[in-house]
């Protein structure tokens, strides 16, 4: 007798095949995929929360960067443990665990949604021993490296087309991100904006039904979901938004600088030459350091967030913990330690914007500018910064608030930082780190299908070669005018030698004189690889001014291996932008 798994699967398959149905199942599938999200969401945060109350020894009910003091300065220490703890448990799995994990942006992207469970629950136990041992970093990446890939394998057993899969993933994701803040529309948007890459009508559904799956559930069992209480706010007017532009690009500016910082903590660590598993160790004592002077740089920051916006504090001590959280979370992600900026952005954004409208009504400039607004504002800005996102992240500092007084603020600023970090460095932390790995990708857009299409599966391998000495008459005998529209010419060691247009050879005033097809040959140093991409085959045609072009095994050998012709890839990439068009907009 059939179990229920399978009798349920089987019943989502049938759906899924009825075009009539198709949609339907879908969304049952996403309501499904948004309730795991919930569960992981739940189950990490409690794990984390329940690691710092018995770590760090905490009164039942507080969190941990809410801590005036350490207890104990012993506890400094704890951070090294965690580090350690990482050395050992990725010693334990290196063999099995070779590549780096595809996260759910690089899945999207690259590799039609396919991830793999294996390495996704490897990410997120390290994040939850970085977290809950104290590191400066936040859980956001675990939770959506679990859900996604836990929707990941649901769709692929369920042999889902490509653009299923990927529109899993990322409901997955938005729900792991509804979760965490209770933020349905938000995580609706992180799901369209940062990992499917688009938003369609289409893709409403099943989204908006993985969020609000996923933030319910999430509360069911009791998560931790951040909110923020700011109060009753006037209506600004367009000439309250100036000071939020400017704080929007101060926002962006600095999420450029903490980006940077954590590369250059992983280059310091490189340089010196310390050994990858001391890293996580020596890290962990340099945050244990910094958690001496003051807890709030510890974990991700939620407890330091609800303290520091409330609390009466000078302009020059938020300065000063923007400084320190910073330093913390580069040195805990630049030494090895599993995790996120999504939180510590937040918290840093608070931060820098109390401490900016401090500093105007300390100046005089807007006396009466209210520092929590300003807060919650330079926590939108800071975010898209770093994250990404400019409608995530305005639609989090919005829903987290309850105030839509502030929609145009928050917009404002957060379209600001958007604008200056694409323009000024032009990567997310998420896309800048696949960056440094070696890959190009700077979104979620689908590009695996234009890296799979390369040059061996368009060429034509049938190809006649001559040599390159070969007599005018010889081959005017071999290929007559009408029999073929070229040829390729190799030299005396089978090497690629050069394209020989047939119409070339009979045509007077190119063969006035000569006696070979020698001078005929073009494009002699214009030749393409079997690896090569159809945009990187394009440019070289267009390069080359080329409307064929020969394909060489490899650039030290030259031997030939096919042909191809610039029509017939241009029609390919066009077929491949098609198909990539209908999958967007749920056609066919």
């Amino acid at each position: 007798m059939p179990s229920l798994s399978a009798l349920a699967v089987s019943g989502f398959r049938l759906l899924l095949r009825l075009r009539r149905y198709r949609e339907i199942g879908l969304l049952a599938l996403a309501t499904v995929v948004g309730c795991m999200a919930g569960i992981v969401v739940a189950t990490m945060s409690w794990v984390t929360n329940t690691a710092h109350q018995w770590l760090y020894m905490l009164p039942s009910g507080e969190r941990l960067s809410e801590q005036e003091s350490l207890g104990h300065p012993a506890l400094a220490l704890i951070p090294v443990a965690g580090g350690i703890l990482l050395a050992l448990l990725a010693l334990l799995t290196r063999r099995r665990f070779s590549r780096p994990p595809v996260d759910p942006i690089e899945a999207n992207a690259l590799h039609g949604g396919r991830m793999s469970v294996g390495e996704s629950l490897l990410v997120a136990a390290q994040t939850m021993i970085s977290s809950g041992f104290g590191a400066s970093v936040g859980l956001e990446a675990g939770y959506t490296q679990a859900s996604a890939s836990f929707a990941s394998r649901i769709a692929d057993a369920l042999r889902l087309r490509r653009r299923d899969i990927r529109t899993l993933v990322g409901c997955a994701a938005a729900g792991a991100i509804s979760a965490a803040f209770d933020a349905p529309v938000t995580g609706a948007f992180y799901g369209f904006e940062l990992i499917i890459g688009t938003y369609s009508v289409a893709l409403v559904a099943p989204v908006l039904a993985a969020s609000l799956a996923a933030s319910l559930t999430a509360g069911w069992l009791g998560a931790y979901q951040t909110t923020i209480e700011i109060g009753h706010v006037p209506l600004l007017t367009a000439s309250d938004l100036a000071p939020f532009m400017l704080l929007g690009l101060i926002g962006g500016l600095l999420a450029v600088a903490v980006m940077q910082l954590v590369t250059g903590v992983e280059r310091a660590f490189r340089l010196v030459k310390v050994p990858a598993w001391a890293r996580p160790a020596i890290g962990g004592a340099l945050v244990g350091g910094l958690a001496l002077l003051t807890p709030h740089v510890l974990a991700s920051g939620h407890g330091a967030l609800h303290v520091d916006l409330v609390a009466s504090t000078s302009w020059q001590m938020l300065i000063a913990l923007f400084v320190l959280k910073a330093l913390a979370s580069a040195l805990s992600l630049g030494s090895g330690f599993r995790g996120g900026l999504f939180f510590a952005s937040l918290y840093l954004g608070a931060l820098m914007g109390k401490a900016y409208a401090l500093i105007l009504i300390a100046t005089g400039l807007t006396p009466d500018m209210s520092p929590l607004i300003a807060s919650v504002i330079g926590m939108a800005a800071m975010a898209v910064g770093i994250v990404g996102g400019p409608m995530t992240m305005a639609f989090l500092v919005l829903e987290t608030t309850g105030d839509l007084a502030i929609t145009s603020a928050v917009l404002t600023a957060s379209i600001v930082a958007a604008v200056v970090v694409r323009e000024t460095f032009g990567y997310s932390f998420s896309t800048w780190r696949l960056h440094l790995r070696g890959e190009t990708i700077r979104s979620a857009h689908d590009i695996g299908r234009m890296r799979s299409l390369t040059v061996s599966r368009m060429m034509r391998s049938d190809v006649r070669t001559v040599s390159s000495g070969l007599g005018l008459t010889s081959f005017r005998a071999m290929f007559p005018l009408g029999s073929t529209q070229r040829a390729i010419a190799v030299d005396g060691n089978g090497g690629y030698a050069g394209v020989v247009v047939v119409a070339d050879a009979y045509a007077p005033e190119s063969t006035e004189g000569r006696t070979d097809i020698a001078p005929l040959l073009r494009h002699r140093e214009a030749m393409l690889l079997p690896s090569m991409t159809v945009a990187e085959a394009a440019k070289l045609f267009e390069t080359a001014k080329a409307e064929e072009l020969a394909v060489v095994e490899s650039l030290h050998t030259r031997k030939v291996v096919g042909l191809l012709t610039e029509q017939y890839l241009l029609r390919r990439y066009a077929e491949e932008l098609d198909k990539a068009r209908r999958d967007l907009t749920g056609e066919g």
